[in-house]
């Protein structure tokens, strides 16, 4: 089952965000059999305010410890995050 984590940053997590970055990217491709799509939101002036991933789970709870392991949300760059089920039903197969 196919699931989208919808993640925003706190106001001033910039910084965070550039400082774990590296752990993070490590982190996606070690789960890079889960995770299917992910990205950053950006703001107006293109600066990384969020994240948005699709991922592989059997269920919400599965999904939510899954992404737990984030180094972002494990230092505490998420002003809020949600956790929502999703079906494909046009474009690219995942």
């Amino acid at each position: 089952m196919h699931f989208v984590a919808l993640c925003t940053d706190k106001p001033d997590g910039l910084e965070i965000r550039m400082q774990h970055r590296p752990e993070h990217l490590a982190w996606l491709e070690a789960n890079k059999a889960r995770i299917l799509l992910a990205g950053p939101f950006l703001g107006a002036e293109g600066q990384m305010t969020g994240s948005m991933l699709v991922i592989e789970a059997t269920d919400e709870a599965d999904a939510k410890a899954l992404l737990a392991g984030d180094p972002f949300a494990k230092v505490g760059l998420f002003s809020a995050s949600e956790v929502k089920p999703w079906r494909r039903t046009f474009g690219a197969t995942l």
